[in-house]
């Protein structure tokens, strides 16, 4: 008898801790990397909200300072790889060159690199919201990465 308690006990924990993260596991935001032409690049985890820690920093400028932009070739095909489940629900791409800043459209978390030479940043913004209160967030995350068009 005592052995089935224990265990009611620690499946009871299981559930009410797994529930209090609403799905979302680890301390942070998952990795996500970009693939071209087959080879994977990392990108920065930005300002993120996880698990109950809110976390702000620098804009993505200012992320990538130290980091190289990753080497391109004009119309080349980006693709964007999050290894984790549950998937985000609201997803937007933001390219940003000198002042301007413009949406990108994914299609099947891709994208084609801009056809004209120069160095471009983008924020990768994703968001995990509640399926029955939309203005509810359970996490959300900005990655940033740089590519530059030769």
């Amino acid at each position: 008898m005592r052995g089935i308690t224990v265990v009611v006990v620690i499946l009871l924990s299981v559930f009410i801790f797994s529930s209090c993260n609403n799905g979302l596991s680890g301390s942070k935001p998952p990795v996500v990397s970009i693939k071209i032409d087959n080879k994977e690049y990392d990108t920065r985890l930005g300002t993120y909200c996880w698990n109950g820690n809110c976390v702000d920093t620098v804009g993505p400028v200012e992320l990538l300072n130290d980091k190289a932009p990753v080497q391109v070739q004009a119309g080349e095909q980006i693709k964007l790889n999050m290894e984790y489940t549950p998937k985000p629900n609201e997803i937007y791409l933001s390219q940003m060159k000198n002042v301007g800043e413009k949406e990108i459209k994914l299609k099947h978390n891709q994208f084609k690199a801009p056809d004209k030479k120069g160095t471009y940043f983008y924020v990768y913004s994703v968001r995990w919201l509640d399926e029955e209160n939309e203005n509810l967030s359970h996490g959300d995350a900005f990655y940033a990465f740089a590519i530059e068009v030769q």
